[in-house]
């Protein structure tokens, strides 16, 4: 009764809104947006995951009841009239009409992604109440999916420059490590999802029921491979650290697969003792044949020390030891049996860095990917992008006025004016005054979704397939 009731997702100040709007307001117009902060360009994603988590289930009079105990004892007066006649007279359903940009789209900041309006003169109060759910509904997977799609742009950036074949590569080069490491499962679920619209590599189960159960997925939309964490090698004991690895290699290769299978990709953290030591020496040297008769991809995985610094010398040791060939492009390209996983002091930042430094030393992007946790789905704020929900419009007996806020004291606060209209002019996205046929569609009103996408539409948009 508490997790579900819609009129308990909301801040306590907003139960008192219904009485301060001006006499005789029928229509409160509404819009969100990202006002700029860290990116350019971003990546719209999450409304229909809240959509059908909150708002097709009728509003029923036992929430209304217990709202009502929860905000009249929290110190304010509840609208039991407003939720009663919601209840009562439009069988719960909620008055309001939701118009957004398609999900995955690609587009500026500063252009409003969604919009909320209420359809029944009685419920005006009901499209600011619902600020709070909406607003991090949306701010939250859409900040995850353009901190994705920037890190997509990096790395095929260095793909096109150093690899005979980057869309082959580029889909499962930033793997998902955030799950432990967010403040909840709903946001290891959305925010695992959204990184999904631009990679295909994710440790976040969460994500993929989220898939399923939001966006029409009819199996998996990530996958993941056999890996090692310092516990399973540690736990051998030091003197022991070779048959840590060796027991890897026993459990997950397929010596006897055949030719045209598929090659078992098994990722080993090798660092718990002497990362150095274990490159060198202990798959290089003592494993070797055993990695090669195996047959499959080991990928080793540093986790601590300098990440450029480390990873161009594994990169080195490995180039050493197991060999590599140079592609059409110059780059060496390491032996079909090993590559690198660098998740550790991973960030937009540091991909750029490290993939840079592996360019000037003349190693292909191909040889490395990267995993990703707090700073993927955690290692940000509202305020990373600026999101902000504000009213533009309001209709006061009949008649329509633009609504506005404009700061002496903040010019990065002014507010848009009126409702507009979102149009695609020359491949560019902009804002204009409403009468233009707009990008926004309406997805959703008085109680049902008008528009159920899947996630492969998602991921085609986001990749400028559609």
């Amino acid at each position: 009764m508490t997790t579900d009731n819609i009129i308990l997702k909301t801040d306590s100040y907003k139960q008192s809104h219904y009485k301060q709007y001006p006499p005789r307001t029928e229509t409160v117009y509404s819009y969100i947006e990202s006002r700029g902060g860290k990116f350019e360009n971003m990546v719209f994603f999450g409304p229909q995951a809240f959509i059908k988590a909150n708002l097709l289930k009728p509003v029923r009079a036992e929430q209304v009841d217990f709202a009502e105990k929860i905000v009249t004892a929290h110190g304010f007066e509840f609208n039991r009239k407003g939720w009663d006649y919601i209840v009562n007279e439009l069988g719960g359903k909620l008055p309001i009409k939701i118009s957004a940009m398609p999900e995955g789209t690609v587009m500026p900041v500063g252009i409003p992604v969604l919009t909320i309006e209420n359809t029944d003169p009685k419920c005006f109060w009901l499209t600011s109440f619902l600020e709070t759910a909406l607003l991090r509904a949306v701010w939250y997977p859409s900040t995850v999916a353009t901190i994705s799609w920037h890190a997509r742009q990096t790395i095929y950036k260095y793909l096109q420059e150093t690899c005979d074949n980057p869309d082959a590569e580029i889909d499962f080069k930033l793997h998902d490590f955030g799950a432990r490491g967010v403040s909840s499962g709903e946001s290891a679920s959305l925010g695992g999802l959204a990184h999904l619209i631009n990679f295909m590599g994710t440790d976040t189960m969460e994500a993929l029921i989220a898939a399923i159960e939001f966006y029409n997925a009819t199996g998996p939309v990530g996958f993941s491979i056999p890996a090692a964490e310092h516990s399973t090698i540690t736990s051998w004991g030091k003197e022991n650290e070779a048959n840590a690895y060796r027991n890897m290699l026993y459990q997950f290769s397929n010596p006897e697969r055949a030719p045209d299978s598929m090659q078992p990709l098994i990722a080993v953290v090798s660092d718990s003792y002497d990362i150095f030591n274990a490159v060198s020496n202990i798959w290089g040297k003592e494993l070797i044949d055993e990695v090669l008769s195996s047959r499959s991809r080991v990928v080793i995985r540093p986790d601590s020390g300098n990440p450029v610094a480390v990873v161009l010398d594994v990169l080195n040791r490995l180039g050493a030891t197991f060999g590599f060939t140079l592609n059409n492009k110059g780059f060496k390209v390491l032996h079909n049996s090993v590559r690198v996983i660098q998740g550790d002091g991973i960030n937009l930042e540091s991909i750029e860095h490290i993939l840079s430094m592996m360019k000037i030393n003349k190693w292909s992007a191909e040889n490395i990917a990267f995993g990703m946790g707090g700073m993927l789905l955690q290692g940000m704020n509202r305020d990373t992008m600026q999101w902000a929900m504000k009213c533009s419009a309001i209709k006061i007996n009949g008649e329509w006025q633009d609504v506005y806020k404009d700061p002496i004291t903040s010019s990065a606060k002014k507010s848009k004016r009126g409702r507009f209209s979102v149009v695609r002019e020359n491949g560019i996205i902009k804002c204009k005054s409403l009468g233009s046929e707009s990008l926004l569609r309406t997805i959703y009103e008085n109680g049902e979704l008008l528009v159920d996408e899947n996630f492969d539409t998602i991921r085609q948009r986001a990749k400028g397939l559609i």
